[in-house]
């Protein structure tokens, strides 16, 4: 589709908006009928049975104006988009048929690559087939938190469009004309699926969703670090902090505890938020901020305004000042499950 040069990109993140708005209802409806609903459990904070097929139409949302509004197509968009739907689907298969972790990991591994061989793999170790590894590790890590931090209404949907938003208009004041678009429609969907899963959520993302926007904006990312840049470890450490804060946290307490560490739990930044005696919704937004501010940190890195190791030592020192601090917060036990 042809529009002004000026339109494309308000146009697609309102048309992202609103097709996700509109479709999420009907989708509703559907899981409902189909009984594809998560019921109330004693490690989970939700309190009432709640569909969770809102991926896809979080999915479909964000990437049919990209595909209407990104030609002519280029290599890298084309295999971020692609390899974004088959994370996508197989988290889908895991709402429906839950996959073992082994297959999980293995099947985004393989898309990681795919795309780690498209765009660039970041510079660490200087040395190229090092460093894809680390690029393929990384995305399959921030993939998973996402997945891990969509554990209370709205947070996974807040944090992914915050992220989206920063680093979209970042990518956009440098001339990424093709991955601002991405980013700013995967903000406009993760806005959209909002008015859905905000405090009491009428239906959840899934891992259809969570996988999605983590392995989205892992890719992107990639794509808004300049090539080369030895400082690149980073941007991508500032742009997924909130993720990697919620991800070392659940793991450090759930191995003091003995508990596995992929098995859902009320012991997340979001639930230890909540016993300080934040609502649901104030959670939201401080996480929205949150990482606001960290993404935005990030970028400023990435258009070498700020210094690397500065910022990547302000970022360690963050993220373990967070988990430290929220390790404090007594949690509800869940039962042995």
């Amino acid at each position: 589709m042809s529009l002004p040069a000026g339109l494309v990109l308000p146009a697609g993140t309102c048309l992202a908006t609103v097709l996700v708005l509109v479709i999420t209802g009907p989708v509703r409806r559907v899981a409902l009928r189909l009984d594809l609903t998560d019921r109330p459990m004693p490690h989970k904070a939700h309190q009432r049975p709640t569909p969770y097929l809102g991926g896809v139409p979080l999915v479909l949302g964000c990437l049919l104006p990209v595909a209407l509004l990104a030609w002519p197509w280029s290599a890298q968009v084309v295999t971020i988009v692609v390899a974004g739907l088959f994370v996508a689907g197989l988290g889908l298969t895991d709402d429906v048929v839950n996959l073992s972790k082994r297959t999980r990991l293995a099947a985004e591994a393989l898309a990681a690559t795919a795309v780690t061989l498209t765009t660039q793999p970041v510079t660490v170790f200087g040395v190229p087939w090092l460093d894809t590894m680390m690029t393929v590790a990384w995305i399959v890590v921030m993939t998973n938190s996402f997945n891990l931090l969509d554990n209370m209404d709205a947070a996974a949907a807040a944090v992914g469009a915050a992220t989206a938003a920063v680093m979209g208009i970042a990518a956009l004041v440098a001339g990424k004309g093709p991955v601002a678009l991405l980013l700013l429609c995967l903000a406009g969907g993760c806005v959209g699926f909002l008015a859905h899963n905000r405090p009491p959520a009428r239906i959840f993302m899934g891992d259809a969703g969570s996988l999605f926007i983590g392995f989205m904006l892992a890719t992107a990312a990639l794509l808004c670090v300049p090539s080369g840049r030895g400082d690149s470890y980073a941007v991508l450490l500032l742009v997924s902090f909130v993720a990697i804060v919620d991800t070392l946290l659940v793991v450090i307490d759930r191995r003091r505890g003995g508990r596995p560490w992929h098995i859902g739990g009320t012991d997340h930044v979001s639930h230890r938020l909540r016993r300080l005696g934040l609502s649901c919704g104030r959670v939201a937004v401080v996480l929205f901020l949150g990482t606001t501010a960290s993404t935005a940190l990030g970028m400023l890195v990435a258009a070498g305004v700020i210094p690397g190791w500065p910022a990547f030592g302000l970022g360690l020192l963050g993220v373990a000042t967070a988990v430290s601090l929220l390790l404090t917060v007594r949690i509800r036990e869940p039962s042995p499950s």
